[in-house]
């Protein structure tokens, strides 16, 4: 039996967009009315996840389109020099870390690496202290003398115990009890999500650990680099391929019914895909401040400073503690978290999830497209994760055309 929700979204959707997948012929169309579109596969956004297929559909010898609305490859993680000649990067930094071997394998035939650890400040209290919390934020905020037996001991005294776990707050609360929550959590989720702790799902501020111990690096992962050249180049290698052809500056929607693919490969909002036709899913976007310090080598101690109780930025980074690049001046960027712009985070809330969950059983019936990515598949997706979605799903891409 086929659900009211399809039959609702069918109505209110013009036929077209149903329509779109036409087998490779013959006869070719034109993309912006002159030029051919006949393909293998279409693959919709340059990012991460629209790269990895592209490389991989190429190389096993399909012709492939891809497309994106923007003026560039490498979606948020493109990087570029600024008019100073510092490298940066344009949607905020970029930092690569994973456990997945074979992710690293695959990446490293387009880059070479710069190992790179990563660490952050918070400015709390008129102090800057390491976050992650560890035993140097805990004595250095309360002036205490404590070993990991004594901190341990220190956050079972404070903790709040929370049974069930279902938000972000209890996820803090349980752990480092509240006045740690309040100096360096709350601030700062209400700023960059626009809501309180208690309203988000319990996964946003579970990405973050705890330490007795005075480990000072943000991640914990096996690997933990930098592409060399920057993340540009490395989608640059990944594009370079005569199965390939890019297109950009292209709008997907304008140009859709148009196009000639056996295959849909669609790494955007998952919802505008579908005409929002169950009301847009919501997301949170930012607003960059980038800035050049003439003849100043460094200016913070680290990378990224967040700032949870001040300003309305939520941090400032500098790149060059990330690329390791030798300049006479610096290059640092604020971000300035947003209700309207560009989406870069879906919004972990239950609510949301379920209409996620509406749109996912839409796509589950298309047959020959595939949906990919953070905003794909309304998931706070690491890098690596959304290469190894992408790898996954190129696998099976490849799988059916052997079959």
């Amino acid at each position: 039996m086929i659900s009211s929700d399809l039959v609702a979204c069918a109505i209110s959707t013009p036929f077209w967009r149903w329509r779109r997948r036409l087998s490779v012929g013959n006869e070719k169309c034109a993309l912006h009315s002159e030029r051919p579109t006949s393909f293998c596969a279409a693959i919709i956004g340059a990012g991460f996840a629209g790269c990895t297929i592209a490389e991989r559909l190429a190389s096993a010898g399909h012709c492939v389109l891809v497309i994106d609305q923007r003026s560039h490859i490498g979606g948020n993680a493109y990087d570029e020099l600024d008019a100073h000649g510092v490298l940066i990067h344009r949607y905020g930094p970029h930092i690569f870390h994973t456990n997945a071997q074979r992710v690293v394998d695959y990446l490293s035939r387009f880059t070479d690496w710069l190992p790179y650890e990563h660490r952050v400040l918070a400015s709390v209290d008129g102090q800057l202290l390491p976050i992650p919390i560890n035993q140097d934020t805990i004595n250095r905020l309360y002036n205490l003398h404590l070993d990991e037996a004594g901190v341990q001991a220190f956050l079972d005294r404070v903790r709040e115990p929370r049974d069930p776990i279902k938000t972000s707050e209890d996820v803090v609360l349980n752990t480092v009890g509240r006045d740690l929550y309040e100096k360096f959590f709350r601030g700062y989720t209400r700023k960059q999500w626009g809501l309180d702790p208690s309203q988000l799902s319990a996964a946003v501020t579970a990405r973050i650990p705890v330490r007795t111990n005075r480990d000072n690096r943000y991640f914990n992962d096996q690997f933990q680099i930098m592409p060399k050249d920057g993340y540009t180049a490395l989608f640059q290698q990944m594009l370079d391929h005569p199965n390939i052809r890019l297109e950009l500056n292209t709008d997907f929607f304008a140009i859709r019914h148009r196009l000639n693919a056996k295959t849909v490969i669609y790494t955007g909002p998952i919802d505008a895909y579908f005409d929002d036709c169950y009301g847009p899913l919501p997301y949170r976007s930012l607003h960059f401040e980038h800035e050049h310090q003439p003849g100043i080598a460094q200016y913070q101690p680290v990378a990224v400073i967040n700032y949870p109780n001040d300003h309305a930025y939520t941090r400032i980074t500098e790149f060059k503690h990330l690329t390791s690049q030798s300049h006479p001046g610096t290059s640092i960027v604020r971000e300035y978290p947003q209700a309207e712009g560009d989406p870069y985070y879906p919004i972990p809330r239950p609510e949301n999830e379920a209409l996620y969950q509406r749109y996912k059983a839409l796509a589950a019936c298309e047959s020959n497209a595939f949906f990919v990515g953070r905003l794909a598949q309304y998931r706070y997706y690491n890098m690596d994760q959304v290469v190894a979605a992408a790898l996954k799903t190129a696998d099976q891409i490849l799988g059916l055309a052997r079959d």
